[in-house]
């Protein structure tokens, strides 16, 4: 009988066992736990990288590094007292690109020559930061018993175009009194000629007023020192502010025509006959617009110094506004403070002399001599010194740091400014205004 097969029985499956596989439902689990893994991968990558590509746009693209043609003077660190010839020359010429921007909230009066054409220049380059322009244009003079208004040969109106398509300055020309002064003011009919002259004027080349230059004329003929003289001299001027006031500009019925009045600074506190005082500015006020202050010329070839001390620049506007603080606060606005964009080269050797000096002349100079700019506390001007053909020279002019001063002295007083010439500044002045 056969022996019956012995069954062979296997030992028990060890836990730990790895080589087994893998039921179908885990791996399919597995699977899925994967896919979520790389949609949420894929999700936050589309999510956050646009942000990251946006930060890095905005930092390339909306906050760039400055070139010096985007920063002020202020922002150049320009506006100091230890400056050198060599800065000027590298940095007079760069002008911040927004030419168009006013930093100075006060009403600016800008000369123009008709001899220096960088002025005609400059008025279009920056004519946002004026609120008058006048060009030097006309005289009026006497030929016998007749008055006649010189100068029209010199209006640009095309120039004029310019200016008005590019900014909203008012344009007054100068108009400089040289008729016989005894017999203008003497015979009323004169007056009437003399202001119908203006007002034609104005009305057939649409001027917005004139600047009336005349006092220092009537001072050298010695018509001021005559009590009746000069009293007719003020009453002529507030009948042509009254004439101008009572005609508007073409096509602006909502205002008038503008007289501005150019005034000597006093030198002293004890007024001669022949200057112009408080009382004087009191008597006119009502009838002109404003008072071009010629706060400059302060020093001469016989008496070489600074073109215009800060001291005496606060002393003068002291004496025209009565008062030692900050100035008759009704009709302080009206002045237009003198502000020189030129300069004085003073021989200091025998045989004393001297000459203005344009923004040109400067840097000639400062190429040539490479002197050392000195800053003359006392007075708050830069200053240098050289010498030639054994003569030694004085060399005042303007800088960034006397014009600041000047323009804050302003500021505190609330008057306004007068800018002679702005064809003989540097570039960067501009900067300032």
């Amino acid at each position: 009988m056969p022996r019956a097969k012995r069954r062979t029985l296997r030992s028990p499956a060890d836990p730990g066992q790895t080589d087994r596989p893998e039921p179908p439902l885990r791996r399919v689990e597995s699977g899925r736990a994967t896919s979520r893994q790389s949609s949420l991968l894929y999700f936050f990558i589309g999510l956050f990288l646009p942000l990251v590509f946006l930060a890095v746009y905005r930092f390339i693209y909306s906050s760039p590094i400055k070139s010096s043609s985007d920063l002020s003077v202020y922002e150049r660190g320009l506006v100091k007292t230890d400056t050198s010839s060599d800065e000027i020359l590298a940095e007079s010429s760069k002008v911040k690109e927004n030419a168009s921007r006013r930093h100075l909230p006060l009403p600016v009066l800008a000369y123009i020559t008709p001899w220096n054409a960088r002025g005609y220049e400059m008025a279009k380059k920056f004519v946002s930061k004026f609120t008058h322009i006048s060009p030097v244009w006309y005289e009026l003079k006497s030929e016998g018993s007749k008055l006649l208004l010189e100068g029209r040969h010199n209006a640009d109106t095309g120039w004029m175009a310019d200016l008005r398509m590019k900014g909203d300055p008012l344009i007054l020309p100068r108009v400089v009194l040289e008729a016989y002064p005894g017999e203008l003011l003497r015979k009323k009919n004169q007056w009437e000629k003399a202001i119908h002259l203006i007002l034609k004027e104005c009305e057939e080349l649409s001027y917005d007023g004139i600047v009336l230059e005349s006092w220092s004329r009537w001072a050298a003929y010695g018509i001021l020192q005559e009590p009746d003289l000069r009293s007719m001299a003020l009453e002529f001027i507030k009948r042509l502010g009254k004439a101008l006031h009572s005609v508007s500009p073409k096509g602006d019925s909502g205002r008038h025509l503008e007289l501005i009045y150019v005034i000597p600074a006093p030198h002293t506190e004890n007024l001669g006959s022949y200057d112009f005082g408080p009382n004087d500015f009191q008597t006119l006020s009502a009838d002109i617009d404003g008072f071009s202050l010629m706060t400059y010329d302060f020093s001469g070839p016989n008496s070489p110094g600074p073109n215009a001390p800060l001291d005496w620049i606060r002393s003068s506007l002291q004496i025209i506004l009565h008062n030692s603080n900050n100035g008759d606060q009704s009709h302080g606005h009206k002045i237009f403070l003198g502000i020189n964009f030129y300069g004085n080269d003073f021989v200091l050797s025998k045989g004393a002399g001297g000459g203005a000096v344009t923004g040109g002349d400067y840097l000639s100079l400062l190429k040539k001599y490479k002197p050392v700019i000195q800053w003359g506390e006392k007075f708050q001007e830069h200053y240098f010194i050289y010498s030639v053909d054994n003569a030694q020279h004085a060399v005042f002019y303007p800088s960034l740091m006397s014009i600041t001063m000047r323009l804050d002295e302003a500021r505190a007083w609330g008057v306004g400014l007068s800018i002679w010439e702005i064809g003989q500044g540097l570039d960067y002045f501009f900067d300032l205004l």
